[in-house]
């Protein structure tokens, strides 16, 4: 059980190392990034370097190491295994609404998300009291968008921020990076899985314009780098029903790859294209090169996602507003016009696939 007193240590431990570590008051993160100039910036910022520093470490420290490697895990480790596992067991406590054949997202998200949000600056008991709304935020943005009732590969980019701010406040040592990926960001996928299945979450933009699939995209980069010195599996294997069988369990590439061909129908060059393609490449070490370049120029390097970054001041940025909150207008996927992907809200594929009467569809 996550108590405050059971944490209350760790909370004064860490509370002279968080205030020499940070450089300026604690400040509610928010969004920075509201112009492609703010975005080629952003792109030269110590901050953006820091992200992908950060990215860079945990997976080499994943190298060789399969899902169930021992590793060893901190207090503060084992605290957020917890924390994630009290917001999986949420979801039990609030079914889906009855809404007969809908694939869109299940407004019951919204009770799960109510909670979320009213819960979760009680529930980071390890975290400085002055820091708890700023790191509380990037926990919250973590699990989808509460009014679209969707998820993408930005609320994944706001679980790492949550993660690298833990990280900066002296919570996470280096030490702790390979639970960190195989454990904890791990059991993040797991609940996002439970999360997309119960409430039938859309994905967060068009499946196919930059992602890998329609919701994530770090399982795929620190997936390769746990397989990039594997003596026998190669990137092909991801076709081999029996292999995804086997190894499913040990690596999230693997494990992915299983999962997506669980929810669609027809075969990967028809609903996972540049998945199939990238099965074609001889070796994980270059995919896994692959996948930092493509998670740049696909996720980092695009405004659509970006302009929802939140910066405070651990995670630092200053953007081209005056300091004021400005209300910018979405910037949607292909551009600043209306395509089919964003005035026609995207079925979630998952939705398809539950009860009887739902089935998948071709070329999901």
């Amino acid at each position: 059980m996550i108590s405050s007193s059971d944490n209350s240590h760790s909370r004064d431990a860490h509370t002279h190392n968080s205030d020499s570590c940070c450089s300026s008051t604690p400040r509610i993160p928010k969004r920075e990034i509201l112009t492609k100039s703010d975005l080629e910036r952003f792109q030269t910022s110590e901050t953006y370097e820091k992200y992908m520093g950060f990215i860079t470490k945990l997976n080499e420290a994943v190298v060789d190491k399969p899902l169930d490697y021992s590793a060893d895990k901190s207090d503060n480790i084992t605290f957020l295994m917890e924390l994630l596992d009290k917001l999986k067991a949420w979801v039990d406590e609030i079914p889906p609404a009855d809404v007969g054949l809908s694939r869109f997202g299940n407004p019951s998200f919204r009770k799960w998300h109510d909670k979320l949000s009213e819960k979760h600056l009680e529930l980071l008991t390890i975290v400085p009291e002055d820091y708890k709304t700023e790191v509380g935020t990037y926990l919250l943005a973590s699990f989808g968008d509460y009014k679209r009732i969707d998820y993408g590969t930005g609320h994944e980019a706001s679980f790492m921020c949550f993660l690298l701010c833990l990280q900066h406040l002296g919570l996470i040592k280096e030490e702790d990076y390979p639970a960190l990926v195989l454990s904890v960001f791990w059991q993040y996928i797991m609940v996002m899985r439970k999360l997309t299945h119960a409430y039938w979450l859309e994905p967060a933009g068009s499946h196919g314009v930059w992602g890998l699939d329609d919701y994530h995209f770090l399982p795929f980069l620190f997936g390769s780098g746990q397989l990039s010195t594997h003596k026998y599996l190669r990137p092909k294997s991801i076709h081999d029903p029996e292999i995804l069988e086997e190894f499913g369990e040990k690596y999230m590439y693997l494990s992915s790859i299983k999962h997506i061909n669980s929810i669609k129908s027809a075969t990967l060059r028809w609903h996972s294209p540049m998945l199939d393609d990238i099965s074609g490449v001889k070796k994980w070490e270059k995919v896994n090169s692959g996948m930092f370049k493509m998670y740049k120029a696909e996720v980092l390097n695009k405004l659509p996602i970006m302009q929802h970054f939140l910066f405070g001041s651990i995670i630092q940025f200053k953007g081209s507003a005056d300091g004021t909150e400005v209300e910018m207008e979405h910037v949607h996927a292909f551009g600043q016009e209306h395509p089919l992907c964003c005035s026609i809200r995207i079925p979630s594929s998952i939705a398809a696939v539950q009860g009887e009467l739902r089935k998948p569809i071709p070329f999901d």
